[in-house]
C-alpha cells in the first residue's frame, strides 16, 4: 500500500496497490497489521458502514466526542466523491482548516481520518457508494455536526446548485458554536 501524508500528518491518503489481469483486479484494501505501521497503535474497527448517495448529496461533517471519538478509514466502491476532513482540535496550528480529495471507484484511494477531525463528503456521481471502517461504535451522545458552509472554515465545495442535506446537517452548528476536541 502506497501512503501520503496530507497537509495534516494525521489525515492519511492511501493507495492500494492493484493487481491488475484480462478478468479485472484484485487489491488488498485492509490488513491489520499493515494499518497499524502506518497509523501506529491502538486503532481497531469495530464496525463497517455503507452509504449510498445520489449526485448533489452532501453528508457531514460528522465527527464523535471523547471519550467515544471515531477514526474513520473511508473508500468509495461505486461513483465518486469529494472527501473533506476539518481540523477540530482547539489546540492545533491548524484549527478549523480542511482538506480534500476526490474518492472514486477508479482511483481505489482511501482516506484515514483520525479522531479529531470532523468528516463529510459530496456525491459527484449519480450514485456513489461509500464503506468506512470506524474505530468506536456509534455513540447519540457523543455525536456532532459541523455546518457544510461555515465560513469561517470555508470549504470550496464542487456544488452544481444547492446540495441535499439531512435535517441534522442542515440545522448543524458552526465552528465558533460546535463542541469541539481540546
Amino acid at each position: 500500500m502506497d501512503v501520503e501524508k496530507t497537509r495534516f500528518p494525521e489525515v492519511l491518503r492511501l493507495r492500494p496497490r492493484l493487481l491488475t489481469d484480462e478478468r479485472g483486479h484484485f487489491s488488498e484494501t485492509w490488513n491489520a497489521a499493515g494499518f497499524e505501521e502506518i497509523v501506529g497503535p491502538g486503532f481497531t474497527f469495530v464496525q463497517d458502514n455503507h452509504s449510498r448517495s445520489r449526485k448533489g448529496v452532501l453528508r457531514g461533517l460528522h465527527y464523535q466526542l471523547p471519550p467515544r471519538p471515531q477514526g474513520k478509514l473511508v473508500r468509495v466502491v461505486r461513483g465518486q466523491v469529494f472527501d473533506v476532513a476539518v481540523d477540530i482540535r482547539r489546540s492545533s496550528s491548524t484549527f478549523g482548516e480542511w482538506i480534500a480529495i476526490v474518492l472514486s471507484e477508479d482511483n481505489n484511494e482511501q482516506l484515514w481520518v483520525p479522531p479529531g477531525f470532523a468528516h463529510g463528503f459530496l456525491a459527484l456521481t449519480d450514485t456513489a457508494d461509500v464503506m468506512y471502517k470506524v474505530s468506536e461504535f456509534y455513540s447519540p451522545e457523543h455525536d456532532r455536526s459541523l455546518r457544510w458552509d461555515d465560513a469561517d472554515v470555508g470549504i470550496d465545495w464542487p456544488l452544481d446548485g444547492e446540495p441535499v442535506l439531512s435535517e441534522k446537517d442542515a440545522g448543524a452548528p458552526s465552528l465558533r458554536e460546535a463542541d469541539v476536541f481540546a
